[in-house]
């Protein structure tokens, strides 16, 4: 995961493109992540956390009808957040991130436990990834990360 971040913090910053996080299921994990690189300081605008649902609501803008009709833990939610992330922190890169780590959201046969949802904004345009992780829920978390950092090298 480490080369992983490591690796993706080079190209933006070679890019010269600066990135932002909200996120949910990662907790905070995927930026800390990037401010431990030796280019944090030119490309890591900031994140948020909203673990719950009504922080997606109050805080990014979210709307309720569009959790009530998806979960929060959806990709059409995470899409959103992507969206809502921009009126808060300035940046060229938004990435959101929810998902399932542990039992008792919503999770489903179709969407079970380790079901992550990652959506990357650039250049007006999304680009998505949803994975069912096998694990614990740090295992789940820290494929998550290398995942994201792997669609956000691969974006444009």
């Amino acid at each position: 995961m480490e080369k992983k971040i490591a690796d993706c913090a080079k190209v933006l910053a070679q890019k010269k493109l600066n990135i932002a996080f909200v996120e949910s299921a990662t907790a905070g994990w995927l930026c800390s992540e990037f401010a431990l690189t030796e280019q944090s300081g030119q490309i890591l605008k900031g994140g948020i956390t909203c673990y719950d649902a009504s922080l997606k609501e109050s805080l990014l803008g979210v709307r309720h009808e569009l959790i009530a009709a998806f979960t929060p833990e959806s990709q059409e939610v995470t899409d959103e957040l992507a969206r809502c992330l921009g009126n808060l922190i300035p940046a060229d890169i938004y990435v959101a991130v929810t998902g399932l780590t542990t039992p008792g959201g919503s999770e489903t046969r179709q969407k079970p436990v380790g079901t992550m949802f990652v959506s990357v904004l650039y250049n007006q345009q999304i680009f998505r990834l949803r994975k069912v992780f096998t694990g614990d829920c740090e295992t789940i978390i820290i494929k998550t990360i290398a995942a994201t950092a792997e669609l956000i090298m691969n974006t444009e």
